[in-house]
C-alpha cells in the first residue's frame, strides 16, 4: 500500500524564491519594478491557500522613498506602501535597509506574480546599494 499523508490548515505546501543582486535605481513618482528581478512566481493548489511573502533589500535614498509588494498589477498596500525611508540632509543620502512581509489571499488557483515595487517624491532611490543581494519568497500556506 501506498502511504498517504493529508497536511493540514497552515502547512507549507511550496516555496518559492529568488534574488538580484544589480544596483538599480529609479526617479519615478509612481511604483515600478525598474527592470528588477525580485519576483516570483507561484500557482496556488487551492483557491483557499494563503500566501507569505517576505522581501528584503538594501536601499539608498536622497530623500523620500516608497516600497511595497505587487500581486500581479496589484498594490497589496496602500499608495504609501509597506515601507518608507525618509532623509532630510540636502548633503548627502541615506544607505539603509529594508524588509516586508504580508500575507495574501488571492483566492485562485491560476499562476500569480509577486514582485517588489518602489518609487520616490523627490531625487532618486536605489535597491541593491553596492550590487548587495536582494531577496523575494513566497511560501503557499495551506487554508
Amino acid at each position: 500500500a501506498i502511504a498517504t499523508t493529508k497536511l493540514g490548515t497552515g502547512a507549507v505546501l511550496q516555496v518559492v524564491s529568488a534574488t538580484d543582486s544589480t544596483f538599480r535605481s529609479t526617479t519615478s513618482l509612481s511604483y515600478v519594478t525598474a527592470s528588477n528581478t525580485l519576483s516570483v512566481n507561484i500557482t496556488p493548489s487551492s483557491t483557499s491557500s494563503k500566501i507569505f511573502i517576505v522581501c528584503s533589500a538594501s536601499t539608498r535614498v536622497s530623500n523620500q522613498a516608497f516600497y511595497t509588494i505587487y500581486r500581479d498589477s496589484t498594490n497589496l498596500a496602500g499608495s504609501n506602501g509597506m515601507v518608507e525611508n525618509y532623509f532630510d540632509d540636502s548633503s548627502g543620502d541615506n544607505r539603509s535597509s529594508i524588509a516586508m512581509s504580508i500575507l495574501d489571499t488571492p483566492s485562485t488557483t491560476s499562476q500569480i506574480t509577486y514582485q517588489l515595487y518602489f518609487k520616490n517624491s523627490a531625487g532618486t532611490t536605489f535597491i541593491n546599494h553596492n550590487n548587495t543581494k536582494g531577496s523575494i519568497t513566497a511560501m503557499e500556506i495551506a487554508g
